[in-house]
């Protein structure tokens, strides 16, 4: 983990930007507004730069995959007509599209409907499709005596219902790129980092730490890719450089990659992004996937959070504006002499949040054993294990009490309840009481990363102490500079007894055991001298420490692979997207 930088800002705007483009969120205003059609615009609570024709187009395109994948062509059909009538001007999409219509009312048992099908709707089709379609008009016909069961019936491959799967991820090919409606850079982006990682492994001959989680979310089924018009044959041959790279990028024939390039009209970055989108992921391992993150990072409410509504809300954003600054300061010398001792008395002394914490442990039962008792086969932990849930409801209150209320701006995650009802949907585990502990110990790291961001060090170091009382032993560099912001902040205060008290506590031992950090401490005690006003402490950078707190305390091994894939790009080869 040390050794993966992670860049949160860019990651975080490439969160923020797919569940925005695809509608996966809304402000929590917006809630109780009922939700769009599936054909219609998106809601207003869509960020103001999301394209509105390609969510659109991307529903558009959904709604036609579906309709195909269940047997209703028809659907398909009528849907096209109204919303891309030129695909249907392709005879060649047409007819196959009618033939499996054909099939479809077969399977039905619905024959006199089938017949009629083929009389006004697959025969005409067939004179002008391509040179081999009469063939095949004349080598279905076969399904009318043959039986559907029948696996060696010389039509057996009609009666597949693989057939609609590969129909569906034809229309799909052809739509993305005819409507430009890509998916969101992550979505591509996650694709082609999976791709190049399983290739990486597989010529390097090594086992890939992730290999469980990225066959879950990259299926291996691609959709048919999309053919080219036989007016495009004649167009100039292509750069070979053009043609090799797109081949090696998403493991295409040369063929193939030749094929991709007519159908791009020549535009190897449309082509590079219409090989992106055949790649087929799974959706909803996505969409929990990110949903995590989205929480992890304190972009969107967790459901503890929506359950107790907005009176209770007091923590402040967290990481989910794409325009705020990473290099987040505290002006040292503006603050007010706190420590944990005083911030301890300051807890006992307010007995209505102690009230309200014991209420809510009396209501919650046996929550405690449950959380307790939690499985981890959901995530794994990297700190050791923590109190139980009313212990950490309690710190929550405690943390909260001390920080200004400025209201909850962050987003309600809706999922794709409006669009994808067919697709299964996955959920964390929860313990009995109906709370999710993955979301509790994520509500802690945000409350505390808070903390640790406004420069409330000592208030942090407390907080975690109470809880895990094992954790700084375990974590010595993490504490060390803990303790450096609050010995400046002291010194800040001009209580230079109670800077060197902690420095002699803390600072001195720790270093003592890690000599990489005697150089730190050397600089830090330089601060003494310093006359009042100059201390350079104002330029600590309380926000890189903040997440590096929030990542050590509570980090899930499937958000290590989002971290590690979205970052360490060497081990997998040089971006595609570079060479373009």
């Amino acid at each position: 983990m040390d050794s993966t930088p992670v860049n949160w800002e860019a990651l975080d705007a490439l969160i923020i930007d797919f569940v925005s483009s695809e509608n996966l969120v809304e402000d929590a205003a917006a809630a109780a507004n009922s939700s769009p059609s599936p054909l219609s615009s998106p809601s207003s609570s869509s960020s103001p730069s999301i394209s509105s024709s390609s969510y659109h187009s991307r529903l558009i395109i959904r709604r036609i995959r579906n309709s195909i994948e269940s047997g209703d062509i028809e659907t398909a059909i009528d849907i096209l007509r109204s919303h891309a009538p030129f695909v249907l001007d392709d005879h060649r999409i047409l007819f196959r599209l009618q033939k499996q219509k054909f099939i479809e009312l077969l399977r039905k048992g619905t024959h006199e409907a089938a017949i009629g099908c083929l009389r006004t709707c697959v025969a005409p089709c067939a004179l002008d499709a391509y040179p081999e379609a009469y063939e095949e008009f004349k080598h279905v016909l076969l399904a009318l005596i043959y039986d559907k069961n029948d696996q060696t019936s010389p039509v057996a491959h009609e009666w597949a219902e693989k057939r609609r799967y590969e129909m569906a991820g034809l229309m799909s090919s052809v739509l993305r790129a005819s409507l430009q409606a890509y998916d969101p850079l992550f979505s591509m982006t996650l694709r082609y980092l999976i791709s190049i990682h399983k290739g990486f492994c597989f010529h390097q001959g090594i086992s890939s730490a992730v290999s469980d989680l990225t066959h879950r979310l990259l299926l291996e089924e691609r959709d048919a890719p999309a053919t080219p018009l036989e007016s495009m044959y004649e167009i100039p041959p292509f750069d070979e450089v053009d043609i090799q790279a797109l081949a090696h990028a998403v493991e295409l024939t040369r063929q193939g990659a030749v094929d991709s390039m007519k159908f791009a009209k020549g535009d190897l970055f449309q082509a590079f992004q219409n090989e992106l989108c055949r790649m087929r992921l799974d959706v909803s391992v996505l969409d929990e996937l990110v949903k995590e993150y989205c929480i992890y990072r304190g972009i969107v409410d967790s459901e503890r959070q929506m359950i107790k509504g907005p009176t209770k809300r007091n923590q402040s954003e967290v990481g989910r504006s794409l325009s705020r600054d990473c290099s987040l300061e505290i002006d040292l010398n503006t603050s007010q002499h706190s420590d944990s001792e005083n911030y301890s008395n300051k807890i006992m002394l307010d007995g209505s949040f102690t009230n309200d914490t014991e209420m809510s442990c009396e209501q919650g039962g046996d929550v405690g054993t449950h959380y307790g008792s939690e499985p981890t086969s959901v995530c794994e932990d990297c700190s050791t294990s923590w109190s139980n849930q009313c212990e950490n409801t309690r710190a929550l209150l405690r943390i909260r009490s001390h920080m200004n209320s400025e209201g909850n701006k962050r987003k309600r995650w809706c999922g794709r309840t409006a669009e994808m009802d067919c697709l299964p949907r996955l959920s964390f585990a929860k313990s009995e009481s109906g709370t999710n502990p993955v979301e509790d110990k994520y509500e802690i790291a945000l409350a505390l990363k808070e903390l640790v961001s406004r420069g409330m060090a000592a208030e942090a170091v407390y907080e975690i102490s109470t809880m895990d009382p094992n954790f700084f032993t375990q974590n010595p560099g993490l504490l060390f500079h803990l303790k450096q912001v609050e010995f400046l902040k002291l010194v800040s205060a001009g209580d230079h007894n109670g800077a060197l008290k902690v420095a002699c506590s803390h600072l001195g031992p720790i270093a003592a055991n890690d000599q990489s950090l005697l150089k730190t401490l050397k600089e830090t005690l330089l601060v003494l001298l310093q006359p009042d006003g100059t201390t350079p402490g104002k330029d600590l950078p309380l926000n890189d420490l903040a997440n590096m707190l929030q990542v050590t305390m509570f980090f899930s091994f499937d958000l290590f692979f989002w971290f590690c894939l979205m970052n360490d790009q060497q081990t997998t080869g040089v971006c595609f997207c570079h060479s373009v």
